[in-house]
């Protein structure tokens, strides 16, 4: 493993970037795929390290655009080593770090901080996203040039959606001159409300206030507007009903550069998942009915929704372990997005290079990485998994400090075999 050069043989390759699926081998030298061989081996450098795949499939490592750490502020919920860990496992190389931490990725030190202790803690590949606004409040613009210079690789303000139309067109402006990313929680506040899951009988039957989807619609809709008046990138984090896959889906067509992602939750739950009110189902989007996740199910078919992310969001005891009108929103997600998203994989919905496109070529491109690609010259960030091997979900194995996972005792198919980033092995699965 400690080589410069690894063959890993006996695989099955998938390409997310091109599509292509068939047997094959990778050579890896140094930090980067040297030469990937469809169907027979590559050239065998003397003194390389071989590992026998046994059939299971090689592809690009995964890139996680939306992930919550407490570092700094919250080190008790996750620190960016135990994310890093949790994402190995998970088979994610490059994870975007969320600006709700205590301080506020408002400022250039802080993002400067977050990569020095990347470097010193993490095992994967941390990005930094920088607040959009001073203190995630929602009026005064951050200087996004400072800060993209110090390395923060997108601009957001997390959790909180940018509710002022005003302060929204000045910052696509901003950044359309810098050719910046912007990615907004599409969500109206005052329609959400004391709400607390998605509005409807279920919500009703469960005595719980509800949340409509308008309030993911009203705030989308006026976004694609001021995208089209100010024409800068767009990001939408978080859609999960039919309407938004419409909206989006028209301002494509319109030539707007727009993009959007879908939470691994609303791809694999529903509502009545909540069952007898589980705090770790409480989730910002939250979960919809089953016709929605159908229609984002055959929207991500059809490349109209264009990332997955894990939406991964510790959250401690206190603050999930209380009736669920109480609990605080959020789960677990980047050490179990893969497994999750086999499950349309097995159940025939999508095919295994589409989905991996989803997960890893598709948000390396919209974010500027080098990643995604299983092909010579690309950096040999690479999973090897077992997309058939059952397992059932033990919270007390999660890397994770905190232990919300929405999957907890789920029976799940597919697990990380070994994973790569920058050529070096940082997981292997025991027994693998």
């Amino acid at each position: 493993m400690t080589s410069s050069r690894t063959i890993l043989t006996n695989a099955r390759l998938v390409d997310p970037a091109s599509g292509r699926e068939g047997p094959g081998a990778v050579l890896i030298a140094g930090e980067t795929i040297a030469d990937v061989a469809w169907g027979a081996l590559p050239a065998h450098p003397e003194g390389a390290s071989v590992i026998d795949c046994g059939g299971a499939v090689v592809a690009p490592g995964l890139v996680d655009m939306r992930a919550f750490v407490g570092e700094p502020g919250a080190e008790h919920r996750e620190t960016l080593g135990t994310l890093s860990e949790a994402a190995a496992v998970g088979g994610v190389t490059t994870v975007v770090c969320m600006p709700d931490t205590n301080p506020v990725v408002d400022d250039p030190a802080i993002v400067d901080y977050i990569l020095r202790r990347a470097r010193d803690t993490a095992i994967v590949r941390i990005h930094p996203a920088a607040a959009l606004t001073k203190g995630l409040h929602g009026e005064e613009l951050t200087e996004f040039g400072l800060l993209g210079e110090a390395g923060a690789i997108a601009f957001t303000d997390g959790v909180k959606p940018v509710t002022n139309a005003r302060v929204m067109r000045r910052a696509l402006l901003y950044a359309r001159d810098l050719d910046a990313l912007l990615i907004n929680h599409c969500e109206e506040p005052t329609l959400v409300g004391d709400g607390v899951m998605n509005e409807g009988e279920f919500a009703s039957r469960l005595g719980l206030l509800g949340i409509p989807r308008e309030a993911e619609t009203i705030a989308l809709e006026r976004d694609m507007r001021l995208v089209r008046l100010a024409r800068g990138r767009y990001h939408a984090a978080l859609i999960s009903c039919a309407d938004s896959v419409e909206i989006v889906a028209r301002a494509k067509d319109a030539g707007l550069a727009v993009t959007c992602g879908v939470s691994i939750n609303n791809l694999t739950l529903n509502e009545n998942d909540i069952g007898d009110y589980r705090t770790f189902l409480r989730l910002s989007p939250p979960l919809r009915h089953e016709d929605d996740r159908q229609a984002v199910i055959e929207a991500l078919a059809e490349g109209a929704i264009d990332v997955i992310v894990s939406d991964h969001n510790p959250q401690d005891v206190e603050t999930k372990r209380l009736p669920f009108a109480e609990a605080a929103n959020g789960a677990l997600g980047i050490e179990t997005m893969l497994s999750a998203a086999l499950r349309l994989y097995h159940a025939g919905r999508i095919d295994l290079p589409r989905l991996l496109r989803a997960m890893s070529t598709r948000p390396a491109e919209i974010l500027g990485l080098p990643g995604g690609r299983l092909a010579a010259g690309a950096p040999a960030d690479l999973i090897v998994f077992d997309p058939d091997m059952p397992y059932v979900l033990d919270k007390r194995d999660l890397r994770s400090r905190s232990k919300n996972s929405p999957f907890d005792e789920a029976r799940l198919e597919g697990r990380v075999l070994r994973t790569f980033v920058a050529g070096r092995c940082v997981h292997t699965l025991a027994d693998a």
